[in-house]
């Protein structure tokens, strides 16, 4: 039985970059950190399968501070943790038919007191972001500053610099069950036991499973699928097209390449945990909506994935220890804006369960709306 001071459930972008966070603070008490994947590879499910993109308006206002926080590190990057930047900028075009100008009311309205630039342009400039499209969509809100996001770069700089910390990472190894006894978590897995003083629970779709299994009373996160499709387009378009939402939650899609778009229908369908797989209708539903935006060609369909996205019922993340067994820690409900939040929320997290005061730089976010205390 090997021992350690905390067992990570969960190794995607939420375990990695807290187990990072963790092994980095000074003079730390918890020293000998642990992360359990039930997969063969981390970030299977959910941080492997995202769109890749940060937004400082997704997820709505109350994420904008984490997502804000993160840019710097994303941007411009310690040297000895990556060497680059994980960002590229591209810009969102917000766009909204005729008849839902209240879409860009409520918009610039929802985000007037958070530092987010937001432009509502005129028609004629969205014609120069997004040539051929339907006449209908002629109200938009333009946000320079979104960029894409390099995922698997942030993920594995995450995963590398932690093992450089001596942080383990425990892949195809199953969560079985925990118990709490004199102090000590007794983890158990199929292949083997684990002790530790705290367990962390950043388990994404399967937080509910893993707290029932630690006999803790659950937080309730729900997993949703999120469908995405790649086309091959007929014809040329611009690699430095914006990347286009709907502000109605229709649809989303980017330019991947002269001739290629990543789409989806911007779905949230509820469903079990699981390695989850598009639905042919919700594809069908995607390049339909595709269909009636903008008068484009499609070529073929290159491929289609499903992701996992997990969220509380307030749809804000959950940091912080259990109210009831305070060496179980939930860090989870990171929805679809976990990756672009990670660096600030990961920080947070670490912070907590150090037990020590949230550094100056994020002083400015009240932690306490992610509370578990607030269920």
């Amino acid at each position: 039985m090997q021992d350690y001071d905390i067992i990570i459930v969960g190794a995607g972008i939420a375990g990695t970059s807290l187990a990072y966070e963790l092994a980095n603070i000074e003079h730390s008490p918890y020293k000998k950190i642990c992360i359990l994947e039930q997969e063969y590879a981390p970030g299977y499910h959910a941080t492997g399968r995202s769109a890749a993109f940060w937004s400082q308006t997704y997820g709505g206002p109350d994420i904008e501070p984490l997502t804000s926080a993160s840019g710097e590190f994303l941007r411009n990057p310690p040297k000895k943790f990556y060497d680059g930047s994980f960002l590229n900028n591209r810009g969102a075009l917000n766009i909204a038919r005729t008849n839902q100008t209240h879409l860009i009311t409520d918009m610039i309205d929802n985000f007037s007191d958070n530092a987010v630039e937001l432009q509502s342009v005129k028609e004629s400039y969205i014609d120069s972001l997004l040539p051929n499209r339907n006449n209908d969509w002629n109200y938009a809100i333009w946000e320079p500053g979104c960029s894409d996001i390099d995922v698997a770069a942030l993920h594995y700089a995450y995963m590398s610099n932690a093992k450089k910390l001596e942080v383990d990472i425990k892949c195809s190894c199953t969560f079985d069950s925990a118990f709490y006894d004199n102090g000590r978590w007794t983890i158990n897995t199929p292949k083997q036991s684990y002790r530790a003083q705290i367990l962390v629970n950043a388990a994404g779709a399967w937080a509910r499973d893993v707290a029932l299994k630690s006999n803790v009373k659950p937080i309730d996160i729900k997993p949703f699928r999120r469908t995405m499709v790649e086309l091959e387009l007929d014809q040329d378009i611009s690699i430095n097209m914006p990347l286009i939402i709907a502000l109605d939650g229709s649809f989303y899609f980017k330019v991947m390449g002269r001739n290629h778009i990543w789409l989806s229908p911007h779905d949230e369908i509820a469903c079990d945990a699981a390695d989850v797989a598009p639905e042919e209708i919700d594809i069908a539903i995607a390049i339909d909506r595709f269909q009636n935006i903008v008068d484009w060609k499609i070529k073929r369909i290159v491929r289609k994935w499903a992701g996992l996205r997990s969220f509380s019922k307030d749809r804000l993340p959950v940091i912080g220890y259990d109210v009831r067994q305070p060496n179980y820690f939930f860090y989870v409900g990171q929805g679809g804006f976990g990756i672009q939040t990670s660096p600030a929320a990961a920080k947070i997290a670490a912070q907590i369960l150090n037990k020590k005061p949230v550094a100056d730089n994020l002083s400015h976010i009240d932690i306490n709306k992610y509370s578990p205390n607030r269920f």
